[in-house]
């Protein structure tokens, strides 16, 4: 009898353990399934936030007759210039600086502003998307910024060359702080400038300019005067320059 209740015991036991083991299945599966789940709903809602952005963008972008395009696409006086004044190529970008495509194309610009020399101006213009990319409208004032201090291009090759330290950071405005100081700027001042009317002004007239002209992507290229199509590469982009120089 003593036996027979000790084996029982022993069944129990193996039984329990299965069933424990069986509990433990099924509840790893629900967590696998709820991660899922929750990994495809995070998937759909990004999804529907890209959308709206686009259209957004599409909505408000109306481009203008060829009088008001050619006025737009004039190169101004408060516009970001590098390369040479008057040359004979003329590359307008409306760029995002969160934008991972406008980080790739940073190094190729910087290249062929480098290789094309007294052949090209690059003008700089801001157009943060600001319904999906956050931080985009702060790191574009933050440019300004430090362009009232002669250093706009220092910034902005600092933003594009640590675009993912700042892209997702909550406290992006002490980052941004922290890029001034060690460009030697004058702290007081930058965050003076971050925080006025006249940059918010600048990067806001830029961002209407790009609509007025059908931008609804970033970045988007004008060659003297005539929208591209984003080239797939350096050498690609070498050729497109290369034979607008060459045309009479």
């Amino acid at each position: 009898m003593n036996g027979q209740e000790q084996q029982l015991t022993k069944q129990e036991k193996r039984e329990l353990k299965r069933q424990e083991k069986d509990a433990r299945r099924t509840n790893q599966e629900r967590k696998r399934k709820t991660r899922k789940f929750l990994s495809w709903s995070a998937g759909i809602a990004m999804a529907f936030l890209i959308i709206g952005g686009i259209v957004y963008l599409i909505q408000n972008s109306t481009p203008t007759n060829p009088e008001q395009a050619a006025s737009l696409l004039e190169v101004k006086d408060n516009d970001w210039t590098t390369g040479s004044p008057g040359a004979p190529i003329t590359l307008i970008e409306y760029s995002d600086l969160q934008c991972p495509a406008c980080g790739a194309y940073h190094p190729i610009l910087k290249q062929l502003i480098e290789e094309f020399g007294s052949d090209i101006t690059f003008v700089y213009r801001h157009f943060p998307l600001r319904q999906i990319h956050p931080n985009a409208d702060l790191a574009a004032r933050a440019t300004e910024a430090a362009g009232a201090q002669g250093k706009f291009w220092e910034m902005h090759d600092m933003l594009f060359e640590n675009q993912r330290s700042w892209s997702n950071d909550r406290d992006t405005k002490e980052l941004f702080v922290s890029y001034a100081e060690s460009l030697g700027l004058g702290v007081d001042q930058f965050k003076s400038d971050l925080a006025s009317k006249g940059v918010k002004a600048k990067v806001d007239a830029n961002y209407k300019s790009g609509l007025g002209l059908g931008v609804n992507a970033t970045p988007t290229f004008f060659l003297n005067g005539q929208k591209l199509q984003n080239p797939r590469s350096h050498e690609e982009f070498k050729t497109i320059i290369q034979n607008a120089i060459s045309q009479p």
